[in-house]
């Protein structure tokens, strides 16, 4: 790129080093000025300013956050973690900065506010100035909310999973053939990705799965798997895993296949929004860009799911296969239960241990969760013509209890850079019940929280183990789930938030 300090825009002396704060803000760049900065006072950068800072190789915009004390020194500006790593900066570095331009695609997302659907076109640049970094938080919360519930009609989604895969890496695998699965999620525990991945790999199908970190939940699949082993795999590492094994079970952020999405993701997850179409055109995007052409989607469905009815299934699986043929895929969509959580474990350590289980084929191991992979991969395995029509599961279940499964999936694991054990949480506590009956109803969106508040996914370990299932007799005293924890704080937090909402588990009279 062209010297800054050359720009007329630039003035010789508008410069400052550059320092490094070792500040964490996430996905989001800031910069650090102090408010009596010559170059702050000069071009009239206040908090949350958008700017852009130049070096002699390098270009990004940063939000403006403003420093009032001896932090750090006139001559600098510091710099957050991701920021540095954007800038590719060095300690000490000279940069020049200047006014952002404001992103034009705002007003497409102001007139949505005002009912305006969004076009192809107008999708496409809102989707370039994400990635480019050109939103700010503010302004990617507007661009959420804007899309929030049910506000995108089928030809917009579609538009903007157009644009997102446009926007990142696309593979080729070569093949007719390339077998996907995805989870809609909002049910704890249900990890049956690495299971059905290991199955359909070793049937001799390709299977290359990327998968998105937790959202709103106490863990996402690629949370999970790095317990197990590494997921942040670069395209070239990614493919060679798959050349290799025929699957794979990597961290979707760090292949870039839909770099806004996990821009917008960030932001969903701290608003706790989860939009209809934003869901779609995630998925869809995702698979378009990690070269699958077939997809199975579950939707499990219950109250306390994030898919709560079978209408709002319709409408869902009517739009994912909709936009997904619209791109080329074909895809299948599969209801399941939604009422109560998967397996044992809640959170990404827990959840691990019950994929060794279902794997190894040990007698304790979760038959729900294993049912649920069965069934899944045995659809895999039909639709991509590795099974005859309604024999999926049976031959799903074959390679699971001949061993192959295992062994496909620890021969996956070293391949992504080597296997290890997931850690246990130092800190627990049983949660048991305060009489006896039946277990009428569980809370998929309370165990959820719960979890999240004992650490997971951040604290890998931490989480919660069930001890019940729905119609379960229990009697007083009976354990019914353990919150697991890596510190004493978080594991006082949650309990503190149990006694305060006791609603999770409903245990009703047997004679009710």
């Amino acid at each position: 790129m062209s010297d800054p300090s050359n720009n007329t825009a630039n003035h010789h002396l508008n410069f400052l080093k550059l320092h490094r704060m070792h500040i964490d803000t996430h996905q989001e760049a800031v910069i650090y000025m102090r408010e009596d900065c010559y170059v702050c006072r000069a071009e009239g950068f206040d908090a949350h300013s958008r700017v852009r800072i130049s070096t002699h190789s390098a270009s990004i915009i940063a939000t403006v956050n403003v420093v009032s004390s001896d932090l750090i020194s006139h001559q600098e500006a510091g710099l957050s973690e991701s920021a540095w790593k954007l800038l590719q900066a060095s300690e000490g570095e000279k940069a020049w900065f200047a006014h952002a331009a404001p992103a034009d695609s705002m007003s497409a997302v102001r007139g949505k506010i005002y009912g305006t659907p969004f076009t192809n076109d107008s999708a496409s640049q809102i989707i370039t100035d994400v990635t480019l970094g050109r939103y700010s938080d503010i302004q990617l919360a507007a661009f959420v909310t804007a899309c929030a519930g049910s506000r995108l009609d089928k030809y917009e989604v579609t538009a903007l999973t157009r644009a997102m895969v446009a926007a990142g890496s696309n593979l080729d695998w070569g093949r007719e053939k390339v077998m996907d699965k995805h989870c809609v999620g909002g049910l704890p525990g249900n990890r049956t990705t690495p299971i059905i991945v290991a199955i359909v790999s070793a049937a001799g199908l390709i299977m290359p799965k990327t998968s998105s970190r937790a959202i709103t939940s106490p863990a996402g699949t690629a949370d999970t798997m790095e317990t197990l082993a590494p997921v942040a795999l670069s395209l070239e590492k990614m493919r060679s895993v798959v050349e290799k094994e025929g699957g794979c079970i990597a961290w979707g952020g760090s292949v870039s296949l839909s770099p806004a999405d996990d821009i917008l993701i960030r932001v969903e997850r701290a608003l706790d929004l989860d939009s209809e179409g934003q869901l779609v055109a995630s998925v869809i995007s995702k698979k378009v860009a990690a070269g699958s052409t077939h997809v199975l989607i579950d939707l499990p469905v219950g109250l306390t799911a994030k898919v709560r009815s079978i209408e709002f299934a319709d409408k869902l699986s009517e739009m994912l296969r909709y936009t997904g043929t619209s791109l080329g895929l074909q895809i299948e969509t599969y209801y399941s239960d939604g009422q109560q959580p998967v397996g044992q474990g809640i959170g990404p350590a827990l959840e691990a241990r019950d994929i060794l289980s279902v794997l190894q084929n040990k007698v304790d191991a979760p038959t729900d969760l294993r049912e649920r992979a069965l069934t899944l991969a045995g659809k895999l395995l039909e639709m991509g013509g590795a099974a005859p029509a309604g024999e999926g599961d049976a031959i799903a279940e074959s390679i699971l209890l001949s061993g192959q499964a295992w062994q496909k999936f620890q021969a996956i694991c070293e391949a992504q850079g080597g296997m290890r054990s997931p850690p246990v949480a130092p800190f627990t506590h049983i949660v048991s019940s305060q009489r006896s009956g039946i277990i009428s109803y569980i809370n998929n969106r309370f165990v959820a929280k719960l979890a999240k508040l004992a650490g997971a996914p951040a604290a890998p370990a931490a989480g919660l183990d069930f001890h019940i299932r729905l119609g379960q007799k229990v009697c007083l005293g009976c354990p019914l789930f353990t919150i697991h924890a890596e510190t004493r704080g978080e594991l006082a937090y949650a309990i503190d938030f149990l006694k305060a909402h006791p609603d999770a588990v409903r245990i009703e009279d047997e004679n009710l």
